[in-house]
């Protein structure tokens, strides 16, 4: 059997507001669908689906997403913008860098550049 990664889907308290700051940062347009979901294509990416849930998060994400970026810092500087957090620092070693970020509902995600 071979298996086919169709949607990552995120649980949310507002997808309506999640999918318009993932649709903004990663491009595509925001779809909002019916019984409260709502997703983005990104070009050239995976579908984000945002799936309505009561809970608030709790903890540590156990799956986080790496978006691959060309400067770390504009990423940022846009992210925070669209209403992400940043969480600790940006980290540099000789793969690359990466930064720990937050979305709007506190899900982790990290930007990644590449050494060279």
């Amino acid at each position: 059997m071979h298996a086919r990664l169709n949607q990552i889907v995120v649980d949310c308290r507002d997808p309506h507001r999640l999918v318009r700051f993932w649709a903004a940062l990663l491009g595509g347009d925001p779809v909002d669908r019916d019984r409260g979901w709502a997703h983005v294509e990104p070009p050239g990416s995976t579908r984000l689906a945002f799936q309505p849930v009561t809970d608030d998060k709790a903890g540590k994400n156990r799956l986080h997403l790496d978006i691959v970026v060309e400067v770390i810092g504009q990423a940022i500087a846009e992210a925070l913008r669209l209403g992400a957090t940043r969480i600790g620092e940006t980290v540099t070693d000789d793969q690359g860098s990466f930064q720990v970020m937050s979305d709007p509902e506190g899900n982790e995600f990290c930007f990644v550049a590449s050494a060279g």
